[in-house]
């Protein structure tokens, strides 16, 4: 195994779902995320050295019903009306493409959207940051880490995929998921 073990590829995706049931709501957040058909297992947070980041819609070709399917999986879900929840994944890729880069889950109440996919992808870009010995100050602002990231010529990519959803004012279990999908082939 070991090698062949190593994805090559890997792809965001993210969705919502509304049911009375929580395992329902969690499962149509799959189905609006594209990936219910499959069995997910939950995977730690290292982006593959040489590994490709691709389009959701490419991604999913590469899926079969029923197949085991390795992801970083960030998920949240409430059943009180009007209440503000988000999963967000962050990612965080190193310049030399030999070296490993980082996944971030992050899962919150009362954050935006944009705050939670910010949150998840700071996380990630200083994860990696301090595998690459990368001098930074943690209590700066998102944008300032950035930019000496962006300086050290060390870091070359940081993203997110973040979902949010307000809980439905009827009380149905509301669930959000993000995820990144790893692919093999």
């Amino acid at each position: 195994m070991g090698k062949n073990m190593v994805p090559r590829r890997l792809f965001f995706t993210k969705g919502v779902g509304k049911h009375k049931e929580r395992l329902t709501s969690f499962e149509l957040a799959l189905r609006d995320a594209g990936i219910a058909a499959q069995n997910l297992v939950r995977v730690s947070s290292i982006f593959p050295p040489q590994a490709k980041l691709i389009a959701r819609k490419e991604g999913l070709k590469y899926l079969s019903p029923g197949e085991v399917v390795f992801a970083v999986v960030a998920e949240n879900s409430t059943r009180e009306p009007h209440r503000l929840v988000a999963s967000s994944i962050g990612v965080a890729i190193p310049s030399d493409r030999n070296t490993y880069g980082y996944l971030s889950e992050h899962h919150s109440f009362g954050e935006t959207e944009e705050q939670a996919g910010e949150y998840a992808e700071e996380l990630a870009a200083e994860m990696l940051a301090t595998t690459l010995d990368v001098d930074f100050d943690p209590d700066k602002s998102w944008d300032e880490k950035k930019e000496i990231y962006r300086i050290s010529n060390k870091i070359v990519r940081t993203a997110n995929v973040t979902q949010s959803a307000i809980g439905d004012k009827r009380g149905l279990w509301t669930t959000t998921i993000a995820a990144a999908i790893l692919i093999f082939e």
